[in-house]
């Protein structure tokens, strides 16, 4: 994997209950909904484009800004951690990330990295953030950037091997 390459695309900015998702077939990014408990994006999140999740989504990548961005921006990051979810269509794995060129972020290597309080709000956004509309999320918690980047290889391989059905 070329790590210099990997890009995410961003659809939901840090700060937002608006959930949007990209659409492949409208080729456009779409409201989804408004979340339903009073909690907000704590990054900015959005996915690996030419990648497929265990979930059958583009895999989901979160990435630490200083600053939200825009549904639509694409951003060259580097992964540091894995958040490991499940959700009512089963594993929802996260990659954590941070951009390449935004130097409040960009020291980062590892999980450690982030701050204590930033992990907790995570944490705490996705063990609540489907709640109030009767969804079961159980959070696994944080795994090591050598994780993430088997997620993400495999997540490749998997869209790779779909394509060429």
């Amino acid at each position: 994997m070329g790590e210099a390459l990997l890009h995410c695309m961003v659809e939901i900015p840090k700060g937002s209950r608006n959930k949007y998702e990209y659409d492949e077939e409208l080729g456009a990014i779409r409201f989804d909904r408004f979340l339903f408990s009073s909690v907000v994006y704590p990054l900015d999140y959005g996915m690996f484009p030419r990648t497929l999740a265990e979930d059958g989504d583009p895999l989901d990548a979160m990435v630490a800004v200083s600053e939200p961005t825009f549904p639509g921006c694409v951003i060259p990051v580097k992964p540091i951690a894995l958040f490991k979810m499940r959700d009512d269509k089963g594993i929802d794995d996260k990659i954590i990330c941070v951009p390449h060129q935004d130097p409040n972020w960009n020291f980062a290597e590892r999980m450690e990295d982030l701050p204590e309080q930033l992990r907790d709000e995570v944490s705490h956004f996705f063990a609540v953030y489907k709640t109030l509309e009767h969804k079961e999320v159980a959070v696994d918690g944080w795994y090591p950037r050598e994780d993430a980047l088997a997620v993400i290889d495999a997540a490749q391989r998997r869209w790779r091997e779909r394509d060429e059905r």
